[in-house]
């Protein structure tokens, strides 16, 4: 570890990159725990409040025509035949005791609002955590399964390689978008709805199931070319189980090929969960992520607002290329060929 972490110090991008990461990963924690952008959804300023470097700016409501609303509490001018005229001073009174004031709402708020008035630099982290998690849990959840089918495929060979092979077959021979369709009728449909409808563990699902594939074609090649080796032959001479070979003395070598590829599933499976939640077939319509945000903005840019779509990509365009340049620092700093 240490020699890991000495080998990573030199590198100057790498060192940046994991200080940014690590910061995302902080910001999405306290967000999680409800110590930032816990009211993500309130209705904080006004609609397309302009972010605060803009200054106050007019907004949507100052078009209406005149006369189109009146000023809470007054009258309608009442002919004197009206007989309940004399009641609607004492009924205005009442109904105005009884009103609960809503908070002031601010012009401008630091990145700008939405068409609801909800802060877009809450929106951000918030989509952030969302973003970040989906993306991470299904990346580990693809790695798992397509390192252990892998292993076993490449280790084994035989008739064990031949149906781990049919399964890969069947996976990749079917079209990526129809599978997301057909998981996501499966999971919402009968008794699995009630698990997963009603979260994100169905996009983590099915992202996981569908992105295995290409780290099982990475692993059972390193396998099948590591198998005979001479330190594992010698291992086996020494009595190692199979198992043993394949986790104690494989896996470490071909480590630096399965962290390159969970790099590249962390940023495509973000990427996936942009573009489902930017359709409305991700995340629940109760939460937030960065598909969510980019789907708003399409409509707030033919009116001229801008800053939720900034909003979105500046933090998603950030985190990915960070991850992206540390994933490159920490392969080479375990590629045992670079020792």
């Amino acid at each position: 570890m240490e020699t890991l972490w000495s080998r990573l110090r030199q590198d100057r991008i790498g060192t940046i990159s994991l200080g940014i990461v690590l910061a995302y990963l902080a910001l999405i924690l306290a967000a999680a725990l409800g110590l930032v952008s816990a009211g993500w959804n309130r209705e904080v300023g006004l609609p397309y409040a302009t972010p605060s470097l803009l200054g106050v700016q007019p907004s949507l409501e100052a078009a209406l025509p005149a006369g189109a609303a009146r000023p809470r509490g007054t009258s309608p001018d009442l002919s004197a035949v009206d007989p309940l005229a004399p009641k609607y001073a004492e009924w205005a009174r009442r109904t105005a005791e009884l009103e609960v004031s809503e908070p002031e709402r601010s012009a401008t708020l630091p990145w700008g609002g939405d068409r609801w008035g909800r802060d877009v630099l809450d929106k951000a982290v918030k989509g952030s955590q969302v973003s970040i998690a989906v993306g991470v849990a299904a990346a580990l959840f693809a790695t798992l399964i397509g390192t252990l089918l892998g292993a076993f495929a490449g280790f084994y060979g035989g008739k064990t390689n031949d149906f781990l092979e049919w399964l890969y077959n069947v996976f990749t021979s079917v079209p990526g978008i129809l599978l997301v369709f057909a998981l996501a009728a499966v999971l919402r449909s009968g008794g699995l709805s009630k698990v997963f409808a009603s979260g994100i563990w169905m996009v983590v699902i099915i992202l996981a199931v569908t992105g295995w594939t290409g780290m099982y074609r990475l692993v059972r090649a390193e396998y099948m070319k590591h198998r005979s080796r001479e330190y594992v032959l010698a291992a086996q001479a020494i009595g190692a189980s199979a198992g043993s070979r394949m986790f104690v003395h494989i896996l470490p070598n071909v480590g630096h090929v399965i962290l390159v590829q969970l790099s590249l599933l962390v940023v495509a499976f973000i990427k996936v969960e942009v573009i489902l939640s930017f359709l409305g077939l991700g995340v629940p319509v109760d939460m937030v992520s960065w598909g969510t945000m980019l789907s708003e903005a399409q409509t707030e840019l033919v009116i001229g607002k801008w800053w939720q779509l900034a909003a979105a990509t500046v933090f998603m365009a950030v985190f990915l290329t960070a991850f992206s340049m540390l994933t490159d620092s920490l392969r080479d700093a375990l590629d045992p060929k670079l020792r």
